[in-house]
Protein backbone atom coordinates (compact mmCIF):
# COMPACT_ATOMS: atom_id res chain seq x y z
CA UNK A 1 0.00 0.00 0.00
CA UNK A 2 1.05 3.44 -0.67
CA UNK A 3 0.31 6.72 0.01
CA UNK A 4 1.47 10.67 0.33
CA UNK A 5 2.35 11.55 3.59
CA UNK A 6 1.85 15.35 2.47
CA UNK A 7 -2.05 15.11 2.13
CA UNK A 8 -4.79 12.63 2.73
CA UNK A 9 -6.90 10.11 0.30
CA UNK A 10 -9.49 12.50 -0.46
CA UNK A 11 -7.59 15.71 -1.10
CA UNK A 12 -5.15 13.23 -3.56
CA UNK A 13 -8.63 12.42 -5.04
CA UNK A 14 -9.47 16.09 -5.67
CA UNK A 15 -6.39 17.22 -7.20
CA UNK A 16 -5.61 13.98 -8.93
CA UNK A 17 -9.21 15.56 -10.95
CA UNK A 18 -8.71 19.47 -10.53
CA UNK A 19 -9.16 20.05 -14.15
CA UNK A 20 -12.53 18.87 -13.89
CA UNK A 21 -13.76 19.72 -10.35
CA UNK A 22 -12.33 23.18 -11.07
CA UNK A 23 -14.77 23.22 -14.15
CA UNK A 24 -17.64 22.61 -12.12
CA UNK A 25 -17.41 25.25 -9.17
CA UNK A 26 -16.23 27.99 -12.00
CA UNK A 27 -18.65 26.74 -14.35
CA UNK A 28 -21.43 29.35 -16.19
CA UNK A 29 -24.23 27.31 -14.39
CA UNK A 30 -22.56 28.47 -10.71
CA UNK A 31 -22.18 32.14 -11.56
CA UNK A 32 -26.23 32.49 -13.38
CA UNK A 33 -27.48 31.17 -10.11
CA UNK A 34 -25.71 33.47 -7.50
CA UNK A 35 -26.63 36.54 -9.73
CA UNK A 36 -30.40 34.96 -10.48
CA UNK A 37 -29.68 34.95 -14.16
CA UNK A 38 -30.26 31.03 -14.84
CA UNK A 39 -32.63 30.92 -17.02
CA UNK A 40 -36.14 29.32 -16.28
CA UNK A 41 -35.80 26.55 -19.85
CA UNK A 42 -32.25 25.59 -18.01
CA UNK A 43 -33.34 25.58 -14.72
CA UNK A 44 -35.85 23.06 -15.51
CA UNK A 45 -33.54 20.83 -17.64
CA UNK A 46 -31.39 20.77 -14.84
CA UNK A 47 -33.43 20.33 -11.61
CA UNK A 48 -36.23 17.58 -14.32
CA UNK A 49 -32.53 15.83 -14.41
CA UNK A 50 -31.19 16.10 -11.47
CA UNK A 51 -33.95 15.01 -9.70
CA UNK A 52 -33.70 11.35 -11.31
CA UNK A 53 -30.71 10.64 -8.94
CA UNK A 54 -32.32 11.07 -5.84
CA UNK A 55 -33.40 6.76 -5.83
CA UNK A 56 -30.27 5.84 -6.69
CA UNK A 57 -28.87 8.46 -4.40
CA UNK A 58 -30.61 7.09 -1.48
CA UNK A 59 -29.77 3.37 -2.72
CA UNK A 60 -25.95 4.12 -2.35
CA UNK A 61 -26.42 5.46 1.09
CA UNK A 62 -28.23 2.55 1.77
CA UNK A 63 -24.99 0.36 0.50
CA UNK A 64 -22.53 2.69 2.31
CA UNK A 65 -24.36 1.84 5.38
CA UNK A 66 -24.52 -1.89 4.80
CA UNK A 67 -20.47 -1.75 3.76
CA UNK A 68 -19.63 0.36 6.38
CA UNK A 69 -16.86 -1.25 8.68
CA UNK A 70 -17.75 0.01 11.68
CA UNK A 71 -20.90 1.47 13.77
CA UNK A 72 -20.60 5.15 13.58
CA UNK A 73 -20.56 6.12 9.92
CA UNK A 74 -23.88 4.47 9.81
CA UNK A 75 -25.05 6.94 12.14
CA UNK A 76 -24.06 9.72 10.16
CA UNK A 77 -24.81 8.26 6.81
CA UNK A 78 -28.85 7.65 8.04
CA UNK A 79 -29.15 11.12 9.35
CA UNK A 80 -28.04 12.14 6.18
CA UNK A 81 -30.18 10.26 4.06
CA UNK A 82 -33.07 11.58 6.38
CA UNK A 83 -32.34 14.67 4.94
CA UNK A 84 -32.09 14.00 1.25
CA UNK A 85 -35.40 12.70 1.66
CA UNK A 86 -36.77 15.39 3.15
CA UNK A 87 -35.84 19.09 2.96
CA UNK A 88 -34.55 18.32 -0.39
CA UNK A 89 -37.01 16.68 -1.95
CA UNK A 90 -39.27 19.03 -0.58
CA UNK A 91 -37.52 21.67 -2.60
CA UNK A 92 -37.12 20.03 -6.05
CA UNK A 93 -40.92 20.03 -5.58
CA UNK A 94 -42.02 23.35 -4.93
CA UNK A 95 -39.70 24.11 -8.22
CA UNK A 96 -41.58 21.66 -10.24
CA UNK A 97 -44.70 23.66 -9.33
CA UNK A 98 -43.04 27.39 -10.10
CA UNK A 99 -41.82 26.26 -12.93
CA UNK A 100 -44.75 24.49 -14.13
CA UNK A 101 -43.65 20.68 -14.16
CA UNK A 102 -46.14 18.22 -15.16
CA UNK A 103 -45.90 14.72 -13.08
CA UNK A 104 -45.15 13.10 -16.39
CA UNK A 105 -41.44 14.94 -17.07
CA UNK A 106 -41.54 14.86 -12.71
CA UNK A 107 -41.37 10.98 -12.65
CA UNK A 108 -40.55 10.02 -16.23
CA UNK A 109 -38.47 12.31 -18.12
CA UNK A 110 -36.79 11.32 -21.14
CA UNK A 111 -33.31 10.89 -19.51
CA UNK A 112 -30.03 12.66 -21.21
CA UNK A 113 -26.80 10.47 -21.30
CA UNK A 114 -25.22 12.75 -18.19
CA UNK A 115 -27.85 10.91 -16.20
CA UNK A 116 -27.77 7.82 -17.68
CA UNK A 117 -24.15 7.19 -16.89
CA UNK A 118 -24.84 9.04 -13.13
CA UNK A 119 -27.05 6.66 -12.16
CA UNK A 120 -25.26 3.57 -13.73
CA UNK A 121 -22.31 4.58 -12.39
CA UNK A 122 -24.08 5.13 -8.37
CA UNK A 123 -25.60 1.41 -9.03
CA UNK A 124 -21.99 0.20 -10.04
CA UNK A 125 -20.96 1.75 -6.92
CA UNK A 126 -23.58 0.10 -4.40
CA UNK A 127 -23.32 -3.24 -6.46
CA UNK A 128 -19.65 -3.38 -5.86
CA UNK A 129 -20.34 -3.72 -1.76
CA UNK A 130 -16.99 -1.82 -1.53
CA UNK A 131 -17.23 0.89 1.43
CA UNK A 132 -14.39 2.99 -0.40
CA UNK A 133 -16.32 2.95 -3.71
CA UNK A 134 -19.49 4.35 -1.88
CA UNK A 135 -17.86 6.76 -0.27
CA UNK A 136 -15.90 7.82 -3.15
CA UNK A 137 -18.42 8.87 -5.44
CA UNK A 138 -20.77 10.24 -2.09
CA UNK A 139 -17.26 12.64 -1.74
CA UNK A 140 -17.30 13.98 -5.29
CA UNK A 141 -22.03 14.18 -5.61
CA UNK A 142 -21.37 16.48 -2.43
CA UNK A 143 -17.71 17.59 -2.00
CA UNK A 144 -18.54 19.29 -5.16
CA UNK A 145 -21.34 20.85 -4.79
CA UNK A 146 -20.23 22.19 -1.40
CA UNK A 147 -17.07 23.80 -3.29
CA UNK A 148 -18.98 25.36 -5.69
CA UNK A 149 -21.98 26.45 -3.49
CA UNK A 150 -19.55 28.11 -0.47
CA UNK A 151 -16.97 29.41 -2.71
CA UNK A 152 -15.43 32.54 -0.69
CA UNK A 153 -15.27 34.40 -3.84
CA UNK A 154 -19.38 34.50 -3.83
CA UNK A 155 -19.81 34.88 0.00
CA UNK A 156 -20.83 38.45 0.02
CA UNK A 157 -23.03 38.25 -2.61
CA UNK A 158 -26.40 38.45 -1.56
CA UNK A 159 -28.59 35.56 -2.35
CA UNK A 160 -30.41 35.69 -5.63
CA UNK A 161 -34.21 36.47 -5.05
CA UNK A 162 -35.89 33.76 -6.37
CA UNK A 163 -36.20 30.83 -3.95
CA UNK A 164 -35.76 28.31 -7.31
CA UNK A 165 -32.18 29.87 -6.81
CA UNK A 166 -30.98 30.95 -3.38
CA UNK A 167 -32.56 27.72 -2.04
CA UNK A 168 -30.52 25.70 -3.99
CA UNK A 169 -26.99 27.90 -2.98
CA UNK A 170 -28.13 27.18 1.11
CA UNK A 171 -29.09 23.47 0.52
CA UNK A 172 -25.37 23.20 -0.23
CA UNK A 173 -24.13 26.10 1.97
CA UNK A 174 -24.64 25.39 5.67
CA UNK A 175 -23.24 24.08 8.55
CA UNK A 176 -24.89 21.02 8.76
CA UNK A 177 -23.78 20.11 4.97
CA UNK A 178 -19.76 21.49 5.53
CA UNK A 179 -20.01 19.37 8.48
CA UNK A 180 -21.16 16.06 6.29
CA UNK A 181 -18.90 16.82 3.55
CA UNK A 182 -15.91 17.08 5.87
CA UNK A 183 -16.79 13.92 7.29
CA UNK A 184 -16.83 12.34 4.37
CA UNK A 185 -13.51 13.72 3.38
CA UNK A 186 -12.46 12.21 6.66
CA UNK A 187 -14.00 8.46 6.00
CA UNK A 188 -11.81 8.39 2.53
CA UNK A 189 -8.24 9.75 4.75
CA UNK A 190 -9.53 6.80 7.22
CA UNK A 191 -10.17 4.48 4.81
CA UNK A 192 -7.42 5.32 2.61
CA UNK A 193 -5.00 3.67 4.43
CA UNK A 194 -6.04 0.24 4.71
CA UNK A 195 -6.50 -0.10 1.45
CA UNK A 196 -4.78 -2.41 -0.88
CA UNK A 197 -3.43 -0.98 -4.29
CA UNK A 198 -6.14 -2.82 -6.41
CA UNK A 199 -8.43 -1.05 -4.05
CA UNK A 200 -7.40 2.34 -3.91
CA UNK A 201 -7.24 2.15 -7.48
CA UNK A 202 -10.41 0.87 -7.53
CA UNK A 203 -11.93 3.95 -5.66
CA UNK A 204 -9.72 6.23 -7.61
CA UNK A 205 -11.73 5.37 -10.61
CA UNK A 206 -15.24 5.89 -9.29
CA UNK A 207 -14.15 9.42 -7.53
CA UNK A 208 -12.30 10.16 -10.95
CA UNK A 209 -15.65 8.92 -12.74
CA UNK A 210 -17.91 11.10 -10.62
CA UNK A 211 -16.12 14.15 -11.37
CA UNK A 212 -16.18 14.33 -15.38
CA UNK A 213 -19.77 12.63 -14.95
CA UNK A 214 -20.68 15.96 -12.90
CA UNK A 215 -18.90 18.51 -15.37
CA UNK A 216 -21.34 16.56 -18.20
CA UNK A 217 -23.72 17.35 -16.45
CA UNK A 218 -23.36 20.73 -15.89
CA UNK A 219 -22.34 21.24 -19.30
CA UNK A 220 -25.45 19.33 -21.15
CA UNK A 221 -28.24 21.55 -19.38
CA UNK A 222 -26.88 24.20 -22.15
CA UNK A 223 -26.48 21.96 -25.05
CA UNK A 224 -30.45 22.69 -26.41
CA UNK A 225 -29.46 26.33 -26.13
CA UNK A 226 -26.21 26.41 -28.54
CA UNK A 227 -28.09 23.84 -30.99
Amino acid sequence: MTQSTTSGFAEQLRQANWADWSACIQHRFVDEIFDGSLSDAVLRRYLVQDYQFINRFVALLGAAIASADVFAPRVTLAQFAAMITSDENTYFLRCFDALGVPESERLNPVLTEPTRAFQQLMHDAADSRSYANCIAVLAVAEGLYLDWADQSAKKHLPLPARFEHAEWITLHANDFFRGFVAWLRSELDRIGPTLTDAQRAEAASYFGRAVQLERQFFDHVYAEEAA
